[in-house]
């Protein structure tokens, strides 16, 4: 597919002197919009109220934007490999508004379907290339610390809710002036104030994206940062100086082992996350009412979001050090006993019930921010990004897992608002046997096998131009 001459990667390779330090903020004005989708809980009820629904069937809409994500990474992540990071930018803000704007008609007119055309397929679509292109340019402007550079683009998607909670909450009380979000006249809003926060959204998000695809720059083939030595890397244990192509990278078990994992740890989060408002509520409900307020349960996604995005870059930060492969050993082990006290002692107080599903999420948004710096270690940077796309479809398969889980456990036990913790347990233990999985699976990664290496490695390191703070 090709390209407008001013999107194309020739028109953003970085002239000598570029500060590789405005990278990161492109990447997160794209992050920071998409991540949106994690915010969906703060809504969800009242989109159940407005199209008389279940939880189940508003529960797919974010499973198709999930999958839309993975399939549209999939397929397209050696084109945003070709054609650069602007391009693939410029493209993501398109779909995700438009995803936006199509939901919304859905909304007001009362078609469910056009929702799940619009935010589901449409949008998802621009989550999906909107996620993968910045990753694959982070790592070859930050060769020295792959983790903290991944950290640093994809802890905005974990961030994004933290800044879309309370900002649909606001909105929706402008749009809809009955609307109460807390104490003992709470109430839901109106199908016609989500339909409004969904244009407003879309107009809002697509002016932010532009703003990181006119910013992005790509490094000069041969540009190193100043300093580095590419020696260090070789030294380190799994990680490689060889390059696989992405059709190899598919072949090897190494590759289908990190899908493993990767769908193991994101089912065990997303299923909470998705439901997390109205989770702490039932797990505190006395009757038929809460302790926890709707605007408690509304800072709790917050809370977690927060974790989330801190985890991306802290634990991802902390890989360069110590290993993906030990991380990952973090994520799944310490995860697996944290899923089990949740299940049995996290309804006891909220404070525990909170610092459980806090670190939960931070090892979940951990392991998103690793595992392009783990594909790295294992296959190179060449068609990194590419690869990255290919085992998305293992978010895509958890996007349709996790919450389809949780939500049909929740469906069987009885109907929102009347649910406890108890309702919970048999979904928890459920991710439990999931992260067990997935443990193992992190402990029989191995070095690729050498038949699976191009003949030519990447010679991204073969220059040396020294870093400035000058721009372009």
């Amino acid at each position: 597919m090709a390209v407008p001459s001013f999107l194309a990667r020739e028109r953003i390779i970085a002239k000598p002197g570029f500060n590789r330090w405005l990278i990161p903020p492109a990447a997160l004005a794209v992050h920071l919009c998409i991540g949106q989708a994690y915010a969906t809980s703060v809504y969800k009820t009242a989109l159940v109220a407005d199209f008389e629904s279940s939880l189940t069937a508003i529960g797919i809409v974010f499973s198709i934007a999930i999958v839309m994500l993975g399939l549209s990474a999939a397929l397209f992540g050696t084109w945003v490999d070709r054609n650069g990071p602007r391009a693939a930018m410029f493209t993501a803000a398109c779909f995700w508004s438009v995803g936006f704007f199509v939901g919304s008609a859905g909304i007001a007119t009362d078609q469910l379907w056009l929702l799940y055309l619009g935010y589901g397929v449409i949008g998802g679509i621009g989550l999906g290339i909107g996620y993968i292109s910045p990753v694959s340019t982070l790592i070859k402007w930050f060769p020295d610390r792959p983790g903290l550079a991944t950290g640093m683009a994809i802890m905005g998607f974990g961030g994004g809710a933290l800044i879309a909670t309370p900002l649909s909450r606001q909105l929706m009380g402008w749009y809809d002036s009955d609307y109460v979000a807390s104490g003992p006249a709470a109430n839901l809003a109106s199908g016609d104030a989500v339909a409004k926060l969904f244009l407003t959204f879309g107009v809002v998000y697509l002016a932010f994206m532009m703003f990181g695809a006119f910013i992005v720059r790509v490094p000069a083939e041969g540009w190193k940062p100043a300093g580095f030595d590419p020696a260090t890397v070789k030294a380190k244990a799994l990680v490689t100086t060889n390059s696989v192509s992405a059709a190899n990278a598919i072949k090897t078990p190494q590759f289908w082992l990190l899908w493993i994992v990767l769908f193991c740890n994101v089912t065990a989060g997303i299923g909470i996350l998705e439901q997390a408002a109205p989770m702490i509520q039932d797990f505190f409900r006395e009757g038929d009412t809460s302790t926890v307020a709707a605007t408690a349960a509304a800072g709790f996604v917050g809370v977690l979001s927060l974790f989330n995005m801190a985890g991306r870059f802290v634990w991802s930060s902390t890989s360069d050090y110590i290993g993906r492969k030990p991380i990952y050993m973090v994520y799944l082990g310490v995860g697996l006993v944290l899923y089990v006290l949740l299940a049995t002692v996290g309804s006891s107080a909220t404070w525990l019930f909170v610092i459980l599903a806090a670190l939960i999420l931070s090892f979940y948004g951990g392991g998103f921010a690793t595992i392009p710096a783990y594909l790295r270690d294992l296959f190179g940077t060449y068609q990194v990004g590419a690869i990255h796309g290919r085992l998305l479809t293992a978010w895509a398969a958890a996007g349709v897992a996790g919450p389809l889980i949780v939500n049909r456990v929740l469906d069987t036990q009885g109907e929102p608002g009347s649910l406890v913790a108890g309702d919970y347990r048999p979904a928890l233990f459920i991710m439990v046997g999931l992260l067990a999985v997935g443990f193992v699976a992190n402990l029989l990664v191995k070095p690729v096998a050498s038949k699976w290496h191009e003949a030519k490695a990447d010679a991204i390191f073969t220059e040396t131009t020294p870093e400035a703070s000058a721009t372009r």
